[in-house]
C-alpha cells in the first residue's frame, strides 16, 4: 500500500518565506542611499538650462543671469557697438573671432557670455576698459564689445556658450 503525502505549507516554511522576504527589503532598503547619493544635486540639474526672457532689457543694458554656478552676461548691444565690433581686423586678435562668430545669425544685437575672465577666473566689469567692453580689475584684460581679448594677460576671449532663441524674445541658455 503507497502512502501518499500532500506537501502541505507548515508553519517553518512560512518563517523561512516571511524571513526571506524581510532580508530583501532590508537589503533595497540599505541599497537605495548608496544609488541615490549618485545622481547630481538638485541645484545642478535645474540649472543645465535656463531661459531668460529678454524683453525687459533696453537696448544698451546689459544684465547677468546665473547658470551653473557661473555668471552670464547678456548685452543688448547698440548699433555702434556693433558696427565697432565688426569693424576690427580679426588678424591683430589674440584669439581671433569675427563678431558673427559669437553671435546668433538674426540676433546680432544680442551677445551672450559667461562672466568668467579667461586669465584666472574673476568676474570682469562691464561697459569699462579701454575698448569700452568689459575690464578686468584683478590683472588688467581688456575685452571689446564683441567680448574678445584685446589687451592684458587674458589668452582667450570670453566664453559664448550654448544658447538658442526659443521666441525673438527668449533666449535657452545650456
Amino acid at each position: 500500500m503507497a502512502s501518499s503525502k500532500t506537501a502541505e505549507p507548515t508553519r517553518r516554511d512560512f518563517l523561512y518565506i516571511a524571513t526571506g522576504s524581510f532580508a530583501a527589503v532590508g537589503a533595497a532598503a540599505a541599497v537605495w542611499p548608496l544609488v541615490d547619493q549618485m545622481n547630481p544635486d538638485a541645484s545642478v540639474q535645474a540649472l543645465a538650462a535656463i531661459e531668460v526672457d529678454l524683453s525687459a532689457i533696453e537696448e544698451g543694458q546689459s544684465v547677468t543671469v546665473k547658470w551653473q554656478g557661473k555668471p552670464v552676461f547678456i548685452r543688448h548691444r547698440t548699433a555702434k557697438e556693433i558696427e565697432e565690433a565688426r569693424s576690427v581686423d580679426i588678424s591683430t586678435l589674440r584669439d581671433p573671432q569675427s563678431d558673427e562668430q559669437r553671435v546668433k545669425e538674426g540676433h546680432e544685437q544680442w551677445l551672450v557670455m559667461v562672466g568668467i575672465c579667461t586669465h584666472l577666473g574673476c568676474v570682469p566689469v562691464g561697459q569699462s576698459g579701454d575698448f569700452d567692453g568689459w575690464f578686468c580689475p584683478c590683472h588688467g584684460s581688456h575685452y571689446d564689445t564683441a567680448g574678445r581679448i584685446r589687451r592684458g594677460p587674458a589668452p582667450l576671449n570670453l566664453e559664448v556658450p550654448a544658447y538658442e532663441f526659443v521666441e525673438d524674445e527668449k533666449v535657452r541658455i545650456g
